[in-house]
């Protein structure tokens, strides 16, 4: 295997990680009021974090999507505030640390990124909430430089379903729809994780754009409702999207979906939100975990649904999105943004190419977000802002 991990540096070094999904702002938040002296990842902070720079240049990671997440029982006003100061944070890890983090909002910003050796970095938000049935709020958020809407989060809400909530709206509803037009308009890619399967069908009915899924993985391999059936796996060749595999243990390794939900019940007995990873809930999860030892994911178990869903979709749709600082548990061997050499190298061995494994790490999310723009500029110069409201569409 040793020869696989030194040939898959050696790849990286090429053909960087373009990673999904990382939640370093709200760990940030949640631990240190966003105090970074506290935790300066210009330092080892394995201690606290998955995430800091010696660890995501070790990984070979070359562009990151930061998430500019807020709870999704954080409503209204109060949504929009809390997402604009995790952009705010994501500002301040930019001016701190100018020769690692680059800004990026377009593909030629990765590529220059890239060959500036700096780590680009772009804003996803995670939650249609976040925009609080405000199109205008959209395309502000956009101006700020937020490069994706994830529909919804964990909760259904007031215009699309969510995988993990009762449905209301049987996908998205009218204005959900408008919602995917806007921002394909304005070049927003739409992020379909966290969505119900009825929403990712209807987005990719309306969407004239690729769509991406910023950290989901294949429901045929791990029968979970965040992760991705076949049949819109089998919808991204003709949409040009990008699925962007997970490494959340309860979404790939079927054994620890019972055992988590054990565990977060285990949280919210104790008085807290299930997702709480600061350190006095890793204390309760770390004792449930001695006390009931949980199902461990491998790099080998991320892989299963890498080749499944390149089985599917095809080598040109498939990505990475590590969920990194925003899960409690990960698969041994990828336990920080440092680990990504070790999926790598499994791939290898299973017979993946160079050239397959440099479309997964970075050149299907470039052309994705190049495509966005493309689409975008095409659209908006027909068609002026939508002043659609909820109201109007969707009574």
């Amino acid at each position: 295997m040793s020869d696989f991990l030194a040939r898959a540096r050696a790849l990286l070094a090429e053909h960087p990680v373009v990673d999904g999904h990382n939640d370093l702002p709200w760990a940030l938040r949640v631990q240190v009021g966003y105090d970074l002296d506290r935790r300066d990842i210009a330092t080892d902070q394995s201690a606290h974090l998955n995430t800091d720079l010696p660890r995501l240049r070790a990984g070979g990671v070359g562009a990151q999507f930061w998430s500019v997440y807020t709870r999704s029982d954080f409503a209204g006003d109060d949504a929009v505030s809390s997402t604009l100061e995790q952009i705010d944070a994501v500002r301040q890890l930019l001016d701190r640390y100018p020769a690692d983090l680059a800004p990026a909002t377009t593909a030629d910003d990765m590529e220059r990124a890239r060959a500036q050796g700096r780590i680009a970095s772009l804003m996803g938000a995670e939650g249609g909430h976040s925009i609080n049935n405000s199109l205008g709020t959209l395309r502000a958020l956009y101006a700020l430089g937020v490069r994706y809407l994830t529909l919804t989060h964990n909760d259904t809400i007031d215009w699309a379903d969510s995988a993990t909530d009762e449905p209301r709206h049987q996908g998205l509803s009218a204005f959900g729809e408008e919602v995917v037009r806007e921002m394909n308009r304005i070049g927003m890619l739409v992020d379909l994780s966290h969505v119900s399967a009825d929403t990712m069908r209807d987005a990719l009915r309306v969407s004239e754009a690729p769509v991406i899924f910023s950290h989901s993985s294949a429901r045929a391999v791990c029968d979970h409702p965040r992760n991705i059936p076949d049949d819109v796996l089998a919808a991204l060749p003709a949409n040009g999207g990008v699925a962007m595999a997970t490494f959340v243990p309860k979404f790939v390794l079927p054994e620890a979906v019972e055992w988590t939900r054990r565990a977060d019940e285990n949280m919210r007995a104790h008085g807290l939100h299930h997702l709480d990873t600061t350190e006095a809930g890793m204390r309760v999860q770390r004792a449930f975990e001695k006390a009931e030892p949980r199902p461990v994911a491998t790099p080998a178990t991320v892989a299963d649904h890498l080749d499944h869903m390149r089985e599917v979709a095809g080598i040109d749709h498939l990505g990475l999105g590590g969920d990194f600082d925003g899960t409690a548990f990960l698969p041994e061997g990828l336990d920080s943004v440092a680990g990504y050499p070790h999926l790598i190298a499994e791939l290898l061995r299973r017979g993946w190419s160079d050239a397959d494994v440099a479309k997964l790490t970075w050149h299907n999310a470039v052309r994705v977000l190049r495509e966005a723009e493309a689409v975008a500029a095409k659209l908006s110069a027909t068609r002026g802002p939508s002043l659609a409201t909820i109201d109007r569409l969707d009574g």
